[in-house]
């Protein structure tokens, strides 16, 4: 038995009952234990129920004639070979033929990260009658890609996605391998990690090698936003994370770049999948899709009601820009969740950012911080949000929004 009371030692002095979190000691005579009736002048020895205990050891302490026996096994890990691992990934996502931007965006910090470890950066494409897509990847930082075309995979699924990703991880050894922190994204890749025993690192807002060591290091939010952790992962490969949309500056297209295209195949097995694709329904958003706008209108607690993102609306509609708002104004009913702009919504990058009656919490800063141009409007002059603004208007926002929609008409219109 891995734990055992030495019944010649124990003296029946009750002090492991009251070390035991788990109510698994009784103080019985030898003959009680055994169902056997006992001698009220025997003396009582401690017995372990080893249905209650649960190996925790606190007994064995507070035990001062060390009566109790706890065998333990020496934990032994064995660390896979992490030799012959080089190179940077990028899982290259793509909707209905065409490669999400996000892509593009990993694909210039791979560049970053494969000139400081002296190695290649490659993209990996599944889908079907992709070649229209492969020069526009090599422009923008490809040194590679692995595709991979076949009719079943025209539309991402988790199953036959994640085999191919896991085959070709374990033939060419990639060291590290990043994906956007996209709905596909964060479905896809936690599988694939799985599968390789591999960390991951989700939700990465930044990423670096370390001088010394030359390992990732994956930079995320913690503890709701009020800390940045830099995560590493030393041991294993490849090194995975997730990388939030509009966090990383994508590569100009340098149409003088050559890549090589790595076509690979799989049985019919790989490409199986116990689910069944019926439909895709493309999510309907008011105005512009904020992720992708150059110009978002923002409202938060500030603007006190639903109604009163009608003002917003109307700036939008003006400038051509997305309405988008913060946490508080969702978790309000004010706007819907797709609107939502933060660390627990979107992370854009606009080329300018409004930010109306909000007042700037970290959380909220991580989503939008990377804007060209923020502009905040706050009635309260010590609002964090000034402390990252481009431009800060202390004052009334049902005044001053309304008379910059008037102002930007008159502009317009000349």
């Amino acid at each position: 038995m891995p734990i055992q009371i030495i019944l010649e030692k124990c003296t029946g002095c009750t002090l492991c009952i009251k070390a035991c979190p788990f109510d698994a000691i009784r103080m019985m005579d030898k003959l009680e234990s055994s169902g056997l009736a006992s001698s009220s002048q025997s003396q009582k020895k401690a017995v372990i129920d080893l249905n209650k205990c649960n190996l925790c050891g606190a007994c064995v302490p507070v035990c001062k004639l060390k009566a109790i026996l706890l065998e333990t096994e020496k934990a032994s890990c064995i660390l896979p070979d992490i030799k012959g691992y080089k190179g940077v990934w990028v899982f290259v996502e793509q909707k209905n033929g065409k490669v999400q931007s996000v892509a593009y965006e990993l694909l210039g910090k791979a560049q970053e990260l494969a000139r400081k470890l002296n190695c290649q950066v490659s993209g990996v494409l599944i889908g079907n009658n992709m070649d229209d897509q492969l020069d526009e990847l090599i422009w923008r930082g490809a040194d590679n890609i692995y595709l991979v075309e076949a009719a079943e995979l025209a539309n991402f699924q988790d199953e036959p996605y994640t085999n191919i990703l896991v085959k070709l991880v374990q033939k060419y050894k990639p060291e590290i391998f990043l994906c956007g922190a996209t709905a596909i994204g964060r479905s896809l890749i936690s599988r694939v990690a799985i599968n390789i025993k591999a960390g991951l690192t989700a939700d990465c807002t930044g990423l670096d090698i370390d001088p010394d060591k030359k390992i990732l290091l994956q930079t995320r939010p913690a503890f709701g936003g009020n800390i940045m952790a830099t995560i590493i992962s030393p041991n294993y490969r490849p090194q995975m994370a997730t990388v939030r949309h509009k966090v990383m500056q994508p590569m100009e297209p340098d149409k003088r770049r050559k890549g090589k295209i790595i076509k690979e195949n799989f049985g019919p097995n790989i490409y199986a999948s116990r689910t069944k694709l019926i439909d895709i329904v493309e999510e309907i958003e008011s105005l512009v899709n904020i992720a992708e706008a150059d110009i978002i209108v923002s409202g938060g607690r500030g603007m006190v009601g639903a109604e009163n993102f009608k003002i917003l609306e109307e700036l939008a509609h003006v400038i051509g820009a997305a309405v988008g708002a913060s946490r508080a104004a969702v978790d309000s009913g004010w706007m819907p969740y797709s609107h939502q702009v933060g660390q627990t919504g979107r992370t854009v990058a606009p080329k300018i950012y409004i930010a109306c009656g909000i007042s700037g919490q970290i959380q909220h800063l991580v989503g939008m911080q990377s804007s060209k141009i923020i502009v905040a409007i706050n009635k309260d002059p010590d609002a964090p949000i000034f402390k990252v603004a481009t431009y800060g208007v202390v004052g009334d926002l049902f005044q001053i929004v309304p008379a910059l929609s008037k102002k930007f008409k008159e502009t317009l219109r000349k």
